[in-house]
């Protein structure tokens, strides 16, 4: 994204005490997240992304046509966008940065209710802390291409393949999450020249006080 010059590039950092995030190995996962508000279990990554905008739809009283759901632009989610279509609920596909796809769902600004796709896994567990000092929901299960992705798994300690983590499982304590625009988005402003001065805008959120803090900072170029 920051290559191309293409919309929400973020930079993004996450903390937790030591051992309390879950240590993701680097290949893609399943994920589905939704925003704060819904009953436990709203959404579940076994049900089809079709069911999943109904049961949304459902818990928030409006129609499915109603729920906007955001989706990586890759040909693997073609089915995925064809199931979400097909009860006449809007897509929303991002190029890339499906960190802020998911951060999405929980700022009513945006306007995305709904996140589902196969993404990076570490990227995930970055979402989660998000999610964790602002609500929602969130659910994601590892997929392995091989068997040395499946090694790799193992290696950093991941022992049944096939579990379904949600966002407390993923993120076990509080946390704290950071993150810069680099290119502007739907969630932060791009660094940009102003004068002689660099512009960046940042957002940090504890979950322990359960605080956002919105930062702008102007210094010398």
């Amino acid at each position: 994204l920051t290559a191309k010059a293409m919309a929400n590039a973020l930079a993004v950092m996450a903390w937790a005490p030591k051992g309390t995030l879950l240590n993701a190995p680097d290949t893609y996962m399943d994920k589905i997240a939704c925003g704060p508000g819904y009953p436990s279990g709203v959404i579940d990554l076994d049900r089809s992304p079709a069911d999943n905008v109904r049961a949304l739809a459902a818990a928030k009283g409006v129609a499915p046509e109603a729920i906007t759901v955001c989706v990586l632009d890759r040909p693997r989610h073609a089915e995925v966008i064809a199931s979400i279509r097909s009860v006449g609920a809007r897509v929303n596909l991002i190029t890339d940065g499906d960190v802020a796809g998911v951060i999405h769902t929980a700022d009513p600004a945006t306007g995305i209710d709904l996140y589902v796709g196969q993404g990076g896994a570490p990227e995930g567990v970055l979402a989660c802390a998000a999610l964790k000092c602002v609500g929602g929901q969130f659910q994601g299960r590892l997929v392995f291409r091989n068997v040395d992705e499946k090694e790799r798994a193992r290696r950093v300690g991941i022992t049944d393949l096939d579990k379904k983590y949600d966002l407390h499982e993923m993120v076990r304590a509080d946390a704290i999450f950071a993150a810069t625009g680099v290119t502007k988005g739907a969630l932060l402003d791009g660094i940009r020249r102003e004068g002689g001065h660099i512009v960046s805008h940042s957002l940090v959120m504890n979950s322990s006080t359960g605080t956002v803090r919105e930062v702008r900072m102007r210094r010398p170029a």
